[in-house]
């Protein structure tokens, strides 16, 4: 939209034109002449914005679900947000990493290529130092990983990236799977340095630790569904209504799933002392009545009351009432 003119300036436009020092032909023909618009040949910009603004919504769902995967299994808050969505060329990317960094390769299977998840080497080994049962520190000195820590942050590249799936399932449904772990970036060749990639920085805080988890794909691996990335697309799919076939697997799923059932006989409080003391034979008291109801605890809530029995030759319990359920709210 075009500047809007005050009433002083179209006072003085009008003044200009009746004393003829601006001519009103010549406002015509600057008019009807081209606008000139910047290209940069070197890097052409193959993404649009509605297109940028898609990959946007993706990956914070993608954030979302990645934060609260890495708090379980690090047993430590992390959090993480998008920080920008952007297109690069693949030597500028490059270029941007560290020389000694941790690069997961992975393929997009039925999207033929290959992308990168690169994270900084003092996050990557902050999650190595949890994963193994330390605080998160960093090692004094950047260095490569060993074989087994290589091992360990395959195990959880993949597991990252499978998280990938669900966000992208509107656009395209892909299975992520990590072909190696590379930590040299010059040893990292994917495609021409002068293509354009789609490069996603998610910030990731844990605890005091700060660094950069960076998701970059190829233009040339989302050429066939590029048209897909619009908003409007994603949540016309995505706001489908399920169907039965949906439905049906979902409770297959849900009737097939395991959950841990377990009965508490009582509960006591010893020495270290005591305990270490114990052998075959010892009785230890708790504090239940030999004719009370035992709890029955479904997952980590107690949900039954019941009485221990035997069923044939087997151990049982007899469910004597149901524990009412509480709104948590109240």
């Amino acid at each position: 939209m075009g500047d809007v003119l005050s009433q002083n300036e179209i006072d003085a436009l009008l003044s200009a034109l009746s004393t003829g020092s601006v001519d009103a032909n010549e406002l015509k023909e600057e008019q009807s002449k081209k606008k000139v618009k910047i290209y940069d040949f070197r890097r052409p910009n193959k993404f649009s914005k509605d297109q940028i603004h898609t990959l946007q919504v993706i990956y914070e769902n993608y954030a979302r679900s990645l934060g609260t995967y890495l708090s379980g299994q690090l047993r430590a808050p992390v959090q993480i947000e998008v920080l920008s969505v952007e297109q690069v060329t693949y030597d500028e990317f490059i270029r941007s990493i560290p020389s000694t960094t941790i690069l997961n390769i992975f393929s997009m299977y039925p999207l033929e290529g290959s992308a990168i998840m690169e994270i900084n080497p003092n996050l990557g080994f902050a999650f190595l130092d949890r994963l193994m049962g330390g605080p998160g520190a960093m090692p004094d000195k950047v260095r490569g990983l060993t074989e087994i820590e290589q091992t360990v942050m395959e195990k959880l590249g993949q597991r990252m990236l499978d998280f990938l799936s669900e966000p992208w399932s509107s656009i395209v449904d892909f299975e992520p799977v990590v072909e190696r772990v590379e930590t040299n970036p010059q040893f990292t060749q994917l495609i021409s340095p002068t293509e354009v990639m789609m490069i996603v920085s998610l910030e990731t805080k844990m605890s005091d630790m700060l660094g950069m988890i960076n998701i970059c794909i190829p233009y040339l691996v989302l050429e066939p569904i590029v048209a897909k990335l619009n908003v409007h697309y994603y949540y016309s799919t995505s706001g489908k209504k399920s169907t039965p076939e949906n439905m049906d697997a979902i409770q297959n799923k849900l009737e097939s799933t395991f959950v841990p059932v377990k009965a508490v006989l009582g509960r006591t409080v010893i020495t270290v002392k005591d305990l270490l003391e114990l052998a075959p034979g010892d009785v230890i008291p708790l504090k239940r009545d030999i004719k009370e109801e035992l709890e029955l605890l479904i997952g980590q809530r107690t949900k039954f009351w019941g009485k221990p029995g035997v069923f044939g030759k087997n151990l049982s319990i007899q469910i004597t009432r149901v524990v009412e359920e509480v709104n948590e709210d109240e």
